[in-house]
């Protein structure tokens, strides 16, 4: 029980300005650059979400049917992957990079065709490389290696083609919350 409380306690202790206190200005602007760049090397969408705590709707299932955390983490990123557009783009190729801020969670939401060439082995070894930059404080490094490590594995499997344009499908900036 003291478990719970103490997750409630910290998803109610951080709010929106946390996030934006973790990623000022300068770090949100270099971030959409970065996705920005990398968006003209390929045919795939990439895009960054990070919120400081979960909605109480998803306290609430933690609380009353003992929903695990990361469990509703992931829910919360495939919900945002819906919510944000990300599964919308021509070609079934983008990409959700999400961070919760109260659990230091981290989840990767590929989209079908990027995901089916890719795999879990991938967006796995990519989230424990983001993890350990989180844990010594380094988000905006973090995220820019996710950022990174997405744009290799769209570059390999979606180039795009000699005089091929990406259009842009989806806002670069992180969306915050």
């Amino acid at each position: 029980m003291f478990q719970r409380l103490a997750t409630l306690w910290r998803h109610l202790w951080l709010d929106e300005s946390d996030t934006r206190r973790t990623l000022g200005d300068g770090a949100q602007a270099r971030l959409a650059a970065r996705v920005a760049q990398s968006e003209t090397r390929h045919s795939g969408e990439i895009r960054l979400c990070v919120e400081a705590s979960l909605p109480p709707s998803y306290l609430w299932r933690h609380l009353t049917q003992r929903t695990p955390v990361p469990q509703l983490a992931r829910q919360r990123a495939r919900m945002l992957f819906s919510k944000l557009g990300v599964w919308d783009t021509e070609r079934n190729n983008g990409v959700l990079i999400y961070l919760l801020l109260a659990e230091r969670r981290i989840e990767i939401v590929a989209d079908r065709a990027i995901h089916a060439v890719a795999g879990d082995a991938v967006w796995n070894a990519l989230v424990q490389r983001m993890a350990l930059a989180f844990a010594a404080g380094q988000y905006e490094a973090g995220l820019t290696q996710a950022v990174d490590g997405v744009t290799e594995q769209l570059v390999a499997h979606f180039p795009l083609r000699p005089g091929e344009r990406n259009p842009n499908e989806l806002p670069d900036a992180p969306a915050m919350g």
